[in-house]
């Protein structure tokens, strides 16, 4: 067994490791960028190494970095996590030569499943199902149009490297295909240094059910599936183990078509077999295809080890150490059911955009698992992968595990960013989700209802005002007041706009609080208030104020000296939604451009944006250029006004 390791990743799959690593009496080693040197992660482990500045590619895929700090700390082997190196079969060989154990699976077993149109041969060999799509086809566009007409739209054109969605397009019609294969090519060479790509048939009704395999390098088992189905952006959101619907037949030859992809490749470690299911009429035998294999471990594997009660990280490295398999097929076994659920700081509204800011309040739900690294007073990077926490719950069936995370999610309490705590929410209420009955579009054909957002109550609105000057230690009750008790008008700028209401203090701890015709009854405590008879959880930090509950609503008490500026969109500029760098241009001065027409492709938290024309004019100014970093906000691009075109 492993003395030391050293973890080549960062946030909470890093804290995960040295989690189960320190269980093991093994000693770890963090690695960090600037952006990091105060993250958990760097805190939690035994030791930390420093590699670099933010830029990923300047640490965390820096792979001479990398093995330098391992070497110097002396770990006899390195755990990839997911993400950056984890599936680089260069990074496995470098630790090969450096002699440092790669906690994963072969360069060789990387690189037979690291292209999607090679491992869909290798699969068909070795008789796993794969869906209709190219096979050795010429990369030239017109071969692929020819063969896209072959399989029939609508079709996905798919990166052969890489995942998580990027270099993918959905096809319906063969008038789009020229421009989305163009995109998909460009989004595939950013992300992966290889523009390939594959075209498969498009499964209409489909669902997104992944096997977790494990192997010893000659024999493997499954440790069943997990539902996907609930994406956006080909991004998972929440996932479920076990698949609703699942029959034993299916499980059955699901399952062997897992193994069997594992042992065909020589497999050693964890990883997992995903597949699209055609769910148009219920889960069957002959209604699935092999979509990919990821080489490693994946970030939902925790409703797999919530239902299966087995560490999957320890097994990662009691068999990198030299064991065999930890238990036979017929000694996994399923309990119960499980779901995880990915926060993420992220406008979802604005088109699920990725979101930077610092936590200034966190808190969790006791009754959950949470995987996450990150704590009261971060900052969300713009360099990486904006996930806050995964926040996974289990019961003894899915109604119970299900209520157990519709619950968390309530109780899930974030200030100082936008995340998507509930979005998730409504979505884990969702009327067709609630009734198992998924499908990976079920979050696009009900956006509109999941993001709605709810009126802001009367209740919400007294609940600010008095957390707004409710007392505590740094806001204490001034005043006096003579034969009346002591009041405070106060005014909130809320989601529905500037409300006024007054405050009564009545009692100790009581209040009455006045809106218009409207009268409530509240009392406070430490970051609660109770009004009517209902609890609202607050957080309060300056002129800031946060409700928290199944619909997070968010005040700022007014400042009337504060001067007050004219906040309406100039349709003559494009600003930078978020921080980023940019990709592309597609324009420049004196071009015309139509309403919509994309400008720029803006790279930011590892996912491609189209910022487009407000409406049709010319281009008067353009201030960056491909490769530059910009700030939230930054004046990108200038439209020429009337009196200028």
């Amino acid at each position: 067994m492993f003395r030391k390791i050293l973890i080549a990743n960062r946030g909470e799959i890093a804290a995960r490791v040295i989690r189960t690593a320190r269980a093991m009496g093994i000693g770890t080693v963090a690695v960090y960028s600037d952006a990091d040197a105060q993250a958990i992660h760097v805190t939690q482990a035994d030791e930390a190494m420093h590699i670099g500045p933010p830029q990923p590619t300047q640490s965390y895929l820096n792979i001479p970095k990398i093995i330098a700090a391992a070497k110097a700390s002396g770990a006899e082997a390195i755990h990839p996590g997911y993400g950056f190196l984890s599936e680089n079969p260069d990074f496995v060989e470098a630790c090969d030569a450096a002699g440092l154990t790669f906690i994963g699976p072969s360069a060789t077993a990387i690189r037979a499943m690291g292209l999607k149109d090679a491992a869909k041969r290798l699969m068909a060999e070795a008789g796993v199902p794969v869906v209709p799509g190219t096979d050795d086809e010429a990369q030239d566009a017109e071969s692929l149009s020819r063969a896209a007409e072959r399989i029939g739209y609508p079709v996905l054109i798919k990166a052969v490297a890489g995942g998580g969605g990027k270099g993918m397009r959905l096809v319906n019609d063969a008038s789009d295909f020229a421009t989305a294969l163009s995109s998909a090519r460009n989004e595939a060479a950013a992300a992966f240094g290889n523009d390939d790509v594959l075209v498969e048939k498009f499964i209409a009704n489909p669902r997104h059910i992944e096997f977790q395999i494990f192997g010893d390098g000659t024999n493997a088992v499954h440790l069943y599936e997990r539902d996907c189905s609930l994406q956006r952006r080909h991004q998972k959101v929440i996932e479920e183990a076990p698949a609703p619907g699942m029959t034993p037949e299916v499980r059955d030859a699901m399952g062997q078509a897992a193994v069997r992809a594992a042992v065909a490749i020589g497999y050693k470690g964890a990883g997992t077999v995903e597949f699209i299911v055609d769910g148009t009429d219920g889960l069957r035998p002959d209604r699935f295809w092999f979509m990919e294999m990821n080489t490693r471990l994946q970030v939902e594997h925790p409703v797999t080890e919530e239902i299966t009660g087995i560490d999957l990280v320890e097994w990662q490295i009691r068999v990198a150490s030299g064991e065999p398999l930890p238990a036979a097929q017929s000694d996994i076994h399923i309990s119960g059911h499980a779901f995880e659920a990915r926060i993420y700081a992220e406008d979802v509204p604005a088109g699920f955009l990725p979101a930077t800011g610092t936590i200034n309040h966190l808190r969790f739900p006791s009754d959950a698992r949470i995987d996450s690294a990150v704590a009261e007073g971060d900052t969300i990077s713009p360099f990486y992968d904006p996930m806050i926490a995964k926040l996974t719950t289990h019961g003894a069936t899915r109604q119970v595990a299900l209520s157990r995370l519709q619950r968390a999610l309530a109780d899930t309490d974030l200030a100082g960013t936008t995340t998507n705590v509930g979005f998730l929410h409504a979505l884990a209420s969702q009327r067709e989700f609630v009734n198992a009955q998924v499908h990976t579009g079920l979050i696009a054909e009900h956006l509109d209802e999941l993001i709605q957002i709810p009126p802001t109550t009367s209740q919400q609105i007294a609940a600010a005002a008095l957390a707004a000057i409710a007392p505590d230690s740094a806001h204490p009750v001034t005043g006096f007041s003579l034969w009346t008790p002591l009041r405070r008008h106060v005014t909130l700028n809320g989601p529905d706009g500037q409300v006024r209401a007054e405050v009564h203090f009545i009692g100790h701890n009581q209040t009455r609080i006045v809106l218009g015709d409207e009268q409530h009854t509240a009392s406070w405590s430490d970051g609660q208030i109770q009004i009517d008879g209902g609890l609202i959880r607050y957080h309060r930090q300056a002129r800031n104020i946060w409700l928290f509950g199944p619909n997070d609503v968010a005040f700022q008490l007014d400042d009337p000296l504060e001067r007050r500026q004219d906040t309406n969109d100039d349709s003559d500029e494009v600003r930078a939604p978020m921080p980023g760098s940019v990709q592309s241009l597609s324009v420049q001065p004196g071009d015309s451009v139509a309403e919509g027409d994309v400008l720029l492709v803006l790279e930011a938290m590892k996912m491609e944006h189209g910022l487009r024309a407000p409406r049709d004019g010319h281009i008067k100014d353009v201030m960056v250029a491909p490769g530059d970093q910009i700030a939230h906000g930054a004046l990108l691009i200038r439209l020429a006004t009337g009196d200028e075109a």
